[in-house]
């Protein structure tokens, strides 16, 4: 399957300061707040939905199409992306705009003050889909991830208008969407991932009940931290995949992404749901041991030992010829 995957792109600049912001604030001067942290760390990390999602299927050997919008100080992003086996020749640089940005400080009580800049997001409501399936032979599948929000309802109706099959994953943005936006992004889709709690509010939202929910899209994929992932489908029994177990846990940050990005490459191979959710927790395992979304590592013999340990030998023996 050729999949494209379509998602925010962004660099996270987070930095750490060593006393608590509440010890720096005045009661009775909240109304006129002024202050700046002396921060003893900063790390720069490469981020974004999309390019999250791109970089793991890349990294199993997928060959993901990333689409979406980035500045002119994309180079050396993409650089890294290219390197890791991900297309970037359909990403839209902007003239006029950087790349989103995330810039965040955390105290020693874990608090943080953040702010994100949209930046060159905003322009992904100019991508047209169709250009970009002509000029890579066509899509089996688009992930519409958190994106600008514009794109991801261009993007869902470009692939309904056009009979491509699309995947909803709302992930960020579920919380600023209301319930004509999240009925438009999932009707019809051919699957829809959300968390436990995305779940509740998707049906909340919507005014949809479950069943409803599976009348509109073929697959249902909920993830549930550490009890692993269900798998729905209209009149089926679910699919319910543990996860394995973790080396050590670091930053949870990108996990939901690399589930995604292991799901959707055994998607590509043609191997069967179960089998799909499997890959996508061993790759999101490898995540939350890492700080960082995109710094982890694949080393083949590791992930297939581990692999076969959670999975058993049988499963394992599908993967082994298809791993990067």
């Amino acid at each position: 399957m050729r999949i494209a995957v379509t998602g925010s792109i962004a660099n996270d600049h987070l930095m750490t300061f060593p006393g608590r912001f509440s010890d720096q604030l005045v009661a009775d001067q909240l109304h006129t707040v002024s202050l700046s942290f002396l921060v003893d760390r900063l790390d720069i990390r490469r981020g974004g939905v999309g390019a999250n999602i791109a970089f793991g299927m890349g990294q199993l050997g997928a060959r993901p199409i990333l689409v979406g919008a980035a500045g002119e100080d994309f180079e050396d992003y993409r650089a890294w992306l290219d390197r890791h086996g991900v297309d970037t020749s359909s990403v839209h640089i902007s003239e006029v705009l950087h790349t989103a940005r995330f810039v965040c400080t955390t105290d020693s009580e874990q608090n943080q003050i953040g702010s994100f800049y949209t930046g060159a997001m905003s322009e992904a409501r100019l991508i047209e889909l169709s250009g970009v399936a002509e000029r890579n032979g066509g899509f089996d599948l688009v992930c519409i991830s958190a994106d600008d929000p514009e794109a991801m309802a261009r993007h869902t109706e470009e692939c309904r208008t056009r009979d491509i099959p699309f995947a909803a994953d709302f992930s960020q943005q579920i919380a600023r969407m209301d319930g004509e936006e999240i009925r438009n992004l999932t009707d019809g889709a051919t699957y829809l991932f959300s968390n436990e709690y995305e779940k509740g509010l998707i049906e909340s939202k919507t005014g949809w009940t479950d069943a409803e929910i599976l009348e509109k899209v073929g697959t249902r994929v909920v993830t549930l931290g550490a009890k692993g992932v269900r798998i729905e489908r209209k009149g089926e029994e679910p699919i319910v995949v543990g996860t394995p177990k973790e080396e050590r846990k670091a930053d949870p940050t990108g996990v939901g992404d690399a589930f995604r990005a292991g799901f959707l490459s055994g998607l590509s191979w043609g191997l069967p749901l179960e089998r799909s959710a499997q890959l996508g927790c061993m790759l999101a395992t490898l995540v939350i041991e890492t700080v960082g979304t995109q710094e982890y590592e694949l080393h083949r013999a590791h992930f297939l030992d581990r692999f076969t340990k959670a999975y058993g030998h049988d499963a394992a023996s599908e993967i082994e010829s298809l791993l990067k």
